[in-house]
């Protein structure tokens, strides 16, 4: 009965570990270098034990965000003892604050050895820029008919 009663509480002891252990891993960003060269930035994350279907990427505002939703897979013959893995790890970079990018040309790569690369190329200096702000009169947006002077039909 105390054996049974000692295992117990050191189940519960181990699991309760292995969850705060998962927490505080989730809660710390994912590791991250960044690289310049001419042509590209690369943001290198760890990504330990995602795969490519775990990953998401998105670029905003001048940074690159990355966020891993990893599955815990189930092993036969073994049950879990210590849930001590993050499961929804995240992370980020800002890029330089001059920086000239083509977001739409990024591409990111999951090696075999548990790395990120999001690479994301630069603009070239000379390409233009579309900086045009589409002006819209709230008339029209309240669906009330507005000719081109700008005046109420």
């Amino acid at each position: 009965m105390f054996k049974d009663l000692g295992k117990s509480i050191g189940d519960a002891v181990f699991e309760n570990l292995g969850r705060a252990a998962g927490r505080v891993q989730e809660q710390t960003p994912l590791p991250v270098d960044l690289l310049e060269s001419d042509e590209a930035y690369l943001a290198v994350f760890d990504a330990p034990g995602a795969s490519a279907g775990d990953v998401r990427v998105q670029y905003e505002d001048g940074r690159i965000d990355v966020r891993l939703d990893r599955f815990r897979s189930f092993r036969d013959d073994f049950d879990l003892r210590y849930p001590g893995r993050g499961l929804s790890l995240e992370g980020s970079v800002d890029l330089p604050e001059d920086a000239r990018v083509a977001p739409d040309a990024a591409s990111a790569t999951l090696r075999d050895n548990g790395t990120l690369e999001v690479r994301v190329p630069r603009r070239d200096a000379t390409e233009p820029v579309d900086e045009t702000v589409e002006e819209v009169d709230e008339r029209e947006e309240a669906g009330e008919a507005v000719d081109e002077a700008g005046d109420e039909e």
